[in-house]
């Protein structure tokens, strides 16, 4: 049966032994906004703006933890003015932007907050997340195969690795989607704090092409977009 459409979502795993889960529900549910396609006489539509990505509480329920940022913060922190630039690739706009504000629920009933935000472009989509669970990155790149680097960003844990996109195809007579690997993506996991308490920041980066991001680019967007999300100072 013919394909409806091909559609690549983020894949980067997380830095600790949970990673690919909590990406996938992460990046599942997100809500993007798209730019209006059609033709206009007064010049190229304007970039993408965020939507989406506050989390949904019923009545009565706590407030979340503080120094937790929601999937609309982070979209705001990634969408900047000057993402197109950062990724060489200056004159490009954002085509869709949003947030998800998800979690992730774990055998013993505990619940993860993994908020995500993400970004497309003509040549790139950049994904930023963040996990709040309590394992450190320092010493994570075992779980992240061959060729995973321990680095430091920012003057915290990182670890950089090598990861797959998902394509999914959907058909057109409604019966269940095909999924199989995408393009290929790169990642930094970043520690919350100094000391590496717990938790991490993820950017992951992936060309519509199928090329392999440069790291440069990869630590270019992090070191800009990292510092402006709320409470990074915080972790110092």
């Amino acid at each position: 049966m013919a394909d409806k459409n091909d559609a690549a979502t983020g894949a980067g795993a997380w830095g600790q032994a949970l990673a690919a889960v909590a990406l996938v529900a992460a990046l599942g549910v997100g809500l993007w906004t798209f730019r209006d396609s059609s033709p206009s006489d007064s010049g190229p539509p304007p970039p993408a703006t965020c939507s989406g990505g506050e989390p949904e509480k019923a009545a009565g329920e706590p407030k979340k933890a503080p120094r937790q940022v929601s999937g609309a913060q982070l979209c705001k922190a990634l969408n900047r003015p000057d993402l197109a630039e950062l990724l060489g690739t200056p004159g490009e706009t954002a085509k869709t932007a949003g947030g998800s504000g998800s979690s992730v629920k774990l055998g013993n009933g505990k619940e993860i907050a993994t908020p995500s935000a993400q970004v497309e472009f003509e040549t790139y989509t950049v994904d930023l997340s963040a996990t709040y669970d309590r394992h450190p990155v320092a010493g994570s790149a075992g779980l992240l195969g061959a060729g995973a680097q321990q680095r430091k960003v920012l003057g915290r844990p990182a670890v950089f690795y090598a990861d797959r996109t998902i394509s999914i195809r959907f058909r057109l007579d409604g019966k269940d989607s095909d999924s199989g690997p995408g393009v290929p993506a790169r990642t930094v996991t970043v520690a919350r704090d100094a000391k590496d308490s717990g938790g991490s920041f993820e950017v992951s980066l992936w060309r519509t092409d199928g090329g392999v991001p440069d790291d440069a680019v990869l630590l270019r967007v992090a070191e800009k977009v990292l510092p402006t999300v709320p409470w990074w100072a915080a972790g110092a």
